[in-house]
């Protein structure tokens, strides 16, 4: 049976796009305009990509699997303007992606600069990024979810679409569910209208392994996978490092030591989340910082004792406790 057709308030009509010749398709969104670039490097220059894939090799310690895709998806959107300026291009390259991996690992600001990098090359109208979850899109009554999955929809038109934990988004034990009604609406606005809407899929490996088992629609139109690896214990030491210096911190030696043992064992426990347990320890690290020079009311305090963590900072951790037998 056919899905229902799902028109979006203030939005182009999705089905007369699919239905146009390629050419109309492409030039109602404004990507048949000939810009006279002729080489990668007179795009790269007009664009100004590169800076946002500098900047995030900057901005995110590790994850070369992943920056090498990003930048391999760059070349591909940098080479399709390229054959669209000659003529050459048909259809626009199907852009929706999944980012699987643990929590901290990056996939939000990854999402974000990969909005800047399809707004730069023209491939949507705005870099914006809309980040949601299944609270975002699913009601709890008949007739609650579509309009909250539009309004959504809405929004995002024109940038990126981010999901975070999509797997929630089906849950085939509860017949009262209204999930699946979230689904067809955004596998009709992923397929009719993929020239003005870019949609992430994130979440945990294996669920998402098997929600895309149980919508193969949803499978069918993701076009990049990208798995983000885990933090290894050296790269969590250099972001607790860049983390402390954008607050100007420090660490002396002691807490320096103290601190790569918390992430030997803080990665062994439970919940732990890459950078953002890291951050997490960070902060609760300053609290005992501040509480220790707080118990010092007439110690005249230095800049250095205002911005520097001892290992008892670090050491007063829950961590560090040796669990009772």
């Amino acid at each position: 049976m056919n899905s229902p057709a799902y028109n979006l308030p203030g939005v182009k009509n999705a089905q007369s796009t699919v239905n146009d010749t390629p050419e109309r398709a492409l030039s109602a969104v404004g990507k048949t305009d000939d810009t006279g670039e002729r080489t990668v490097a007179q795009v790269l220059a007009g664009s100004q990509v590169t800076s946002i894939l500098d900047e995030l090799d900057k901005e995110l310690v590790g994850l070369l699997p992943v920056k090498t895709r990003m930048r391999d998806i760059a070349a591909l959107l940098v080479i399709d303007r390229l054959r669209r300026n000659l003529g050459l291009a048909s259809t626009a390259p199907s852009l929706h992606m999944s980012f699987t991996g643990n929590p901290g690992t990056g996939k939000t600001t990854v999402a974000m600069r990969m909005a800047q990098i399809l707004h730069r090359l023209g491939y949507v109208r705005s870099g914006h990024l809309v980040a949601v979850t299944r609270d975002d899109l699913v009601g709890q009554y008949i007739g609650h979810t579509a309009p909250k999955t539009k309004e959504v929809l809405k929004k995002a038109m024109g940038g990126v679409l981010f999901i975070d934990e999509a797997y929630y988004l089906y849950r085939p034990e509860n017949e009262r569910d209204y999930g699946q009604e979230a689904i067809e609406i955004l596998l009709q606005v992923m397929e009719n209208q993929r020239d003005d809407l870019v949609v992430i899929l994130a979440g945990y490996k294996d669920r998402m392994g098997t929600f895309f088992q149980s919508n193969p629609g949803m499978n069918s139109r993701i076009a990049h996978h990208i798995e983000f690896p885990d933090y290894a214990p050296t790269e969590l030491s250099e972001i607790a490092g860049r983390m402390l210096t954008e607050q100007h911190y420090s660490m002396d030696t002691g807490a320096h030591a103290a601190f790569e043992k918390y992430i030997q064992l803080r990665m062994q426990q439970p919940h732990f989340a890459n950078a953002r347990s890291i951050r997490n320890a960070l902060e609760r690290a300053r609290l005992r910082q501040a509480s220790r020079l707080f118990s010092q009311p007439d110690k005249e305090l230095s800049a250095a004792d205002l911005s520097t963590l001892c290992a008892e900072d670090i050491l007063a951790s829950r961590v560090f406790q040796t669990p009772r037998p």
